[in-house]
Protein backbone atom coordinates (compact mmCIF):
# COMPACT_ATOMS: atom_id res chain seq x y z
CA UNK A 1 0.00 0.00 0.00
CA UNK A 2 1.61 3.55 -0.80
CA UNK A 3 1.53 5.37 2.35
CA UNK A 4 0.71 9.22 1.77
CA UNK A 5 3.00 11.80 3.34
CA UNK A 6 0.56 14.43 4.90
CA UNK A 7 2.97 17.08 6.46
CA UNK A 8 3.94 19.90 4.91
CA UNK A 9 6.91 19.84 2.32
CA UNK A 10 8.25 23.84 2.43
CA UNK A 11 9.66 25.50 4.76
CA UNK A 12 7.56 28.25 6.97
CA UNK A 13 8.33 31.62 5.39
CA UNK A 14 8.48 30.20 1.69
CA UNK A 15 5.33 32.67 0.23
CA UNK A 16 6.24 35.05 2.95
CA UNK A 17 5.33 39.02 1.31
CA UNK A 18 3.12 37.27 -1.36
CA UNK A 19 -0.35 38.46 -1.50
CA UNK A 20 -2.28 35.33 -3.34
CA UNK A 21 -6.05 34.97 -4.42
CA UNK A 22 -7.97 32.02 -4.90
CA UNK A 23 -11.25 31.71 -6.78
CA UNK A 24 -13.27 28.79 -5.02
CA UNK A 25 -11.41 29.21 -1.88
CA UNK A 26 -14.03 28.95 0.63
CA UNK A 27 -14.30 25.02 0.49
CA UNK A 28 -12.50 22.09 -0.42
CA UNK A 29 -9.54 21.67 -2.27
CA UNK A 30 -9.07 25.40 -2.63
CA UNK A 31 -9.19 25.86 1.27
CA UNK A 32 -6.77 23.28 1.93
CA UNK A 33 -3.97 25.43 -0.88
CA UNK A 34 -5.07 28.69 0.55
CA UNK A 35 -4.39 27.09 4.08
CA UNK A 36 -1.60 26.26 3.31
CA UNK A 37 -0.26 28.66 1.38
CA UNK A 38 -1.12 30.98 4.43
CA UNK A 39 0.91 28.77 6.90
CA UNK A 40 3.53 29.43 5.04
CA UNK A 41 3.58 33.14 5.41
CA UNK A 42 1.69 34.27 2.41
CA UNK A 43 -1.06 36.64 2.51
CA UNK A 44 -4.65 35.31 0.80
CA UNK A 45 -7.88 36.44 -0.66
CA UNK A 46 -10.44 33.46 -0.85
CA UNK A 47 -13.69 33.93 -3.37
CA UNK A 48 -16.96 32.15 -4.17
CA UNK A 49 -20.45 32.98 -4.36
CA UNK A 50 -21.41 32.37 -0.75
CA UNK A 51 -19.92 35.19 1.31
CA UNK A 52 -20.76 33.27 4.86
CA UNK A 53 -18.81 29.87 3.86
CA UNK A 54 -16.12 32.11 2.64
CA UNK A 55 -16.00 34.30 6.40
CA UNK A 56 -16.19 31.33 8.11
CA UNK A 57 -13.15 29.80 6.31
CA UNK A 58 -10.84 33.16 6.50
CA UNK A 59 -12.15 33.36 10.37
CA UNK A 60 -11.22 29.41 10.84
CA UNK A 61 -7.76 30.22 8.93
CA UNK A 62 -6.68 33.05 11.08
CA UNK A 63 -7.41 31.51 14.55
CA UNK A 64 -5.52 28.37 13.37
CA UNK A 65 -2.28 30.02 11.27
CA UNK A 66 -2.26 34.01 11.87
CA UNK A 67 -1.67 36.21 9.35
CA UNK A 68 -4.38 37.97 6.97
CA UNK A 69 -7.25 36.53 5.07
CA UNK A 70 -9.55 38.69 2.96
CA UNK A 71 -12.98 36.96 1.99
CA UNK A 72 -14.80 38.27 -1.12
CA UNK A 73 -17.99 37.40 -2.56
CA UNK A 74 -17.66 37.31 -6.07
CA UNK A 75 -19.22 35.31 -8.95
CA UNK A 76 -16.48 34.28 -11.47
CA UNK A 77 -18.66 33.79 -14.08
CA UNK A 78 -18.97 37.94 -14.11
CA UNK A 79 -16.24 40.25 -15.24
CA UNK A 80 -17.45 42.93 -13.15
CA UNK A 81 -17.47 40.72 -9.81
CA UNK A 82 -14.15 39.97 -10.23
CA UNK A 83 -12.61 43.24 -11.49
CA UNK A 84 -14.36 43.96 -7.95
CA UNK A 85 -12.40 41.08 -6.68
CA UNK A 86 -9.32 42.31 -7.66
CA UNK A 87 -9.85 45.83 -6.94
CA UNK A 88 -10.68 44.40 -3.01
CA UNK A 89 -7.16 42.81 -2.71
CA UNK A 90 -5.86 46.10 -3.72
CA UNK A 91 -7.52 48.35 -1.46
CA UNK A 92 -6.42 46.03 1.45
CA UNK A 93 -2.69 44.79 0.15
CA UNK A 94 -1.99 46.97 -2.76
CA UNK A 95 -0.54 44.57 -4.86
CA UNK A 96 -1.38 40.55 -5.59
CA UNK A 97 1.02 38.13 -6.59
CA UNK A 98 -0.22 34.80 -7.55
CA UNK A 99 -3.52 34.30 -9.08
CA UNK A 100 -4.84 30.45 -8.71
CA UNK A 101 -7.76 29.60 -10.72
CA UNK A 102 -9.34 26.91 -8.66
CA UNK A 103 -13.20 27.66 -8.87
CA UNK A 104 -15.20 24.68 -11.12
CA UNK A 105 -18.28 22.81 -11.27
CA UNK A 106 -18.97 19.71 -12.58
CA UNK A 107 -21.15 16.78 -12.86
CA UNK A 108 -22.15 13.26 -14.48
CA UNK A 109 -24.21 12.36 -17.15
CA UNK A 110 -24.76 11.20 -20.76
CA UNK A 111 -24.01 13.90 -22.90
CA UNK A 112 -27.52 13.13 -24.62
CA UNK A 113 -29.20 14.01 -21.43
CA UNK A 114 -28.01 17.34 -21.06
CA UNK A 115 -29.94 20.01 -21.44
CA UNK A 116 -28.09 23.69 -23.16
CA UNK A 117 -27.58 25.04 -19.88
CA UNK A 118 -26.21 22.49 -18.26
CA UNK A 119 -22.95 22.61 -20.58
CA UNK A 120 -23.63 26.34 -19.69
CA UNK A 121 -23.40 25.52 -15.92
CA UNK A 122 -19.99 24.13 -16.18
CA UNK A 123 -18.29 25.77 -19.23
CA UNK A 124 -19.05 29.19 -17.97
CA UNK A 125 -17.49 28.89 -14.15
CA UNK A 126 -14.28 26.76 -15.69
CA UNK A 127 -13.30 28.27 -19.01
CA UNK A 128 -15.16 31.78 -18.55
CA UNK A 129 -14.68 32.13 -15.15
CA UNK A 130 -11.18 31.20 -15.52
CA UNK A 131 -10.59 33.47 -18.70
CA UNK A 132 -12.24 36.60 -16.83
CA UNK A 133 -9.56 36.37 -14.08
CA UNK A 134 -6.43 35.81 -16.34
CA UNK A 135 -7.82 38.69 -18.10
CA UNK A 136 -8.32 40.98 -14.94
CA UNK A 137 -5.31 39.97 -13.70
CA UNK A 138 -2.93 39.92 -16.38
CA UNK A 139 -4.28 43.21 -17.72
CA UNK A 140 -3.59 45.08 -14.12
CA UNK A 141 0.13 43.37 -13.90
CA UNK A 142 0.70 44.73 -17.82
CA UNK A 143 -0.57 47.65 -16.82
CA UNK A 144 1.54 48.61 -13.81
CA UNK A 145 4.55 47.02 -15.38
CA UNK A 146 4.95 44.31 -12.37
CA UNK A 147 6.93 41.60 -13.30
CA UNK A 148 7.20 38.21 -11.43
CA UNK A 149 3.97 36.86 -10.75
CA UNK A 150 2.21 33.72 -11.62
CA UNK A 151 -1.08 32.64 -12.42
CA UNK A 152 -1.67 28.53 -11.22
CA UNK A 153 -4.67 26.99 -13.03
CA UNK A 154 -6.40 24.07 -11.68
CA UNK A 155 -7.25 21.39 -14.87
CA UNK A 156 -7.66 17.94 -14.99
CA UNK A 157 -6.01 14.46 -16.47
CA UNK A 158 -8.90 14.43 -19.18
CA UNK A 159 -8.51 17.69 -19.99
CA UNK A 160 -5.95 15.88 -22.70
CA UNK A 161 -7.46 12.53 -23.36
CA UNK A 162 -11.17 13.67 -23.20
CA UNK A 163 -13.36 12.12 -21.39
CA UNK A 164 -17.28 10.35 -21.29
CA UNK A 165 -20.14 11.43 -19.00
CA UNK A 166 -18.26 14.61 -17.76
CA UNK A 167 -18.24 16.38 -21.57
CA UNK A 168 -18.57 19.99 -20.42
CA UNK A 169 -15.60 19.68 -18.03
CA UNK A 170 -13.12 17.92 -19.95
CA UNK A 171 -14.02 20.62 -22.63
CA UNK A 172 -13.61 23.18 -20.49
CA UNK A 173 -10.87 22.41 -18.85
CA UNK A 174 -9.12 21.48 -22.67
CA UNK A 175 -9.80 25.13 -22.96
CA UNK A 176 -7.77 26.47 -19.31
CA UNK A 177 -4.67 23.76 -20.36
CA UNK A 178 -4.41 25.55 -23.78
CA UNK A 179 -4.73 28.93 -22.39
CA UNK A 180 -2.00 27.87 -19.83
CA UNK A 181 0.29 26.89 -22.62
CA UNK A 182 -0.63 29.96 -24.58
CA UNK A 183 0.34 32.74 -22.42
CA UNK A 184 3.08 30.65 -20.45
CA UNK A 185 4.70 31.89 -24.01
CA UNK A 186 2.79 35.52 -25.16
CA UNK A 187 3.10 36.80 -21.13
CA UNK A 188 6.66 35.27 -20.22
CA UNK A 189 8.08 38.69 -21.10
CA UNK A 190 6.08 40.71 -19.00
CA UNK A 191 7.21 38.60 -16.42
CA UNK A 192 4.05 36.32 -15.60
CA UNK A 193 4.56 32.42 -15.05
CA UNK A 194 1.63 30.25 -15.93
CA UNK A 195 1.53 26.64 -14.85
CA UNK A 196 -1.56 24.09 -14.12
CA UNK A 197 -1.84 20.83 -11.76
CA UNK A 198 -4.29 18.10 -12.88
CA UNK A 199 -4.77 16.47 -10.26
CA UNK A 200 -6.73 12.76 -10.00
CA UNK A 201 -9.08 11.69 -7.31
CA UNK A 202 -9.55 14.09 -4.28
CA UNK A 203 -12.30 13.28 -2.48
CA UNK A 204 -13.57 16.02 -0.96
CA UNK A 205 -17.48 15.81 0.69
CA UNK A 206 -18.72 18.58 -1.14
CA UNK A 207 -17.52 17.99 -5.04
CA UNK A 208 -17.53 14.16 -4.51
CA UNK A 209 -20.90 13.51 -3.22
CA UNK A 210 -22.48 16.01 -5.80
CA UNK A 211 -20.15 14.10 -8.55
CA UNK A 212 -21.24 10.61 -7.43
CA UNK A 213 -24.32 10.85 -5.12
CA UNK A 214 -25.72 8.27 -2.30
CA UNK A 215 -23.00 5.69 -2.35
CA UNK A 216 -21.77 5.23 -5.59
CA UNK A 217 -18.42 6.22 -4.76
CA UNK A 218 -18.29 3.37 -2.68
CA UNK A 219 -19.92 0.52 -5.21
CA UNK A 220 -17.92 2.20 -8.09
CA UNK A 221 -14.27 1.70 -5.90
CA UNK A 222 -11.70 4.63 -7.46
CA UNK A 223 -8.99 3.52 -5.62
CA UNK A 224 -9.38 0.06 -7.60
CA UNK A 225 -8.91 2.84 -10.49
CA UNK A 226 -5.36 3.86 -9.37
CA UNK A 227 -2.16 2.25 -9.50
CA UNK A 228 -0.98 2.96 -6.01
CA UNK A 229 -4.15 1.83 -4.71
CA UNK A 230 -5.61 4.90 -3.06
CA UNK A 231 -6.66 8.65 -3.80
CA UNK A 232 -4.90 11.58 -3.01
CA UNK A 233 -5.13 13.40 0.19
CA UNK A 234 -5.16 17.54 0.64
CA UNK A 235 -1.73 18.27 2.07
CA UNK A 236 -0.11 16.26 -1.29
CA UNK A 237 -1.92 18.69 -3.66
CA UNK A 238 -1.26 21.81 -1.30
CA UNK A 239 2.55 20.88 -1.42
CA UNK A 240 2.56 21.15 -5.19
CA UNK A 241 0.52 23.98 -5.65
CA UNK A 242 2.79 26.22 -2.92
CA UNK A 243 5.66 24.95 -5.00
CA UNK A 244 4.58 25.82 -8.07
CA UNK A 245 3.43 29.52 -7.23
CA UNK A 246 6.67 30.05 -5.18
CA UNK A 247 9.80 31.30 -6.14
CA UNK A 248 11.55 27.85 -5.68
CA UNK A 249 9.56 27.19 -9.10
CA UNK A 250 10.96 30.04 -10.99
CA UNK A 251 12.24 28.04 -14.47
CA UNK A 252 8.91 26.03 -14.59
CA UNK A 253 6.68 27.68 -16.99
CA UNK A 254 4.13 26.43 -19.10
CA UNK A 255 4.15 23.02 -17.45
CA UNK A 256 1.52 20.73 -16.37
CA UNK A 257 1.80 18.91 -13.13
CA UNK A 258 -0.37 15.67 -13.12
CA UNK A 259 -0.76 14.31 -9.66
CA UNK A 260 -2.95 11.20 -9.76
CA UNK A 261 -1.14 8.01 -8.38
CA UNK A 262 -0.97 6.79 -12.01
CA UNK A 263 -4.73 6.75 -12.83
CA UNK A 264 -4.74 8.32 -16.25
CA UNK A 265 -1.95 5.75 -17.41
CA UNK A 266 -4.28 3.01 -16.17
CA UNK A 267 -6.87 3.97 -17.86
CA UNK A 268 -7.15 7.64 -20.30
CA UNK A 269 -11.06 9.29 -19.80
CA UNK A 270 -11.49 9.54 -15.45
CA UNK A 271 -15.20 8.71 -16.09
CA UNK A 272 -15.04 5.88 -19.06
CA UNK A 273 -15.71 3.19 -16.39
CA UNK A 274 -18.78 4.37 -16.02
CA UNK A 275 -19.98 2.58 -19.48
CA UNK A 276 -21.30 0.10 -16.55
CA UNK A 277 -23.85 1.72 -15.81
CA UNK A 278 -27.44 0.92 -16.56
CA UNK A 279 -29.66 3.15 -18.17
CA UNK A 280 -32.27 2.58 -14.83
CA UNK A 281 -29.44 3.95 -12.84
CA UNK A 282 -29.10 6.81 -14.62
CA UNK A 283 -32.12 7.99 -13.53
CA UNK A 284 -31.59 7.23 -10.31
CA UNK A 285 -28.22 9.33 -10.58
CA UNK A 286 -30.04 12.16 -11.93
CA UNK A 287 -32.76 11.98 -9.54
CA UNK A 288 -29.94 11.89 -6.90
CA UNK A 289 -27.77 14.52 -8.13
CA UNK A 290 -30.50 17.13 -8.06
CA UNK A 291 -31.53 16.50 -4.78
CA UNK A 292 -27.90 17.44 -3.99
CA UNK A 293 -27.60 20.59 -4.93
Amino acid sequence: MNIPNTEGMLRDDALANKVIAVTGGGTGLGKSMAEYFLKLGAKVAICGRRLPVLEATAQEMMEKHGGEVLAVACDVRDYEQVDNFLKAILTKWSKVDVLLNNAAGNFISPTERLSPGAFDAVVDIVLKGTKNCTLAFGKHWIAEKQSQKTVLNIVTTYATTGSAFVVPSAMAKAGVLALTRSLAVEWAKYGIRFNAIAPGPFPTKGAWSRLLPGDLGDKLKLENEIPVGRSGERQELANLAAYLVSDFSAYVNGEVVTIDGGEWLQGAGQMNFLNAIKPEEWDWIEKATRGAK
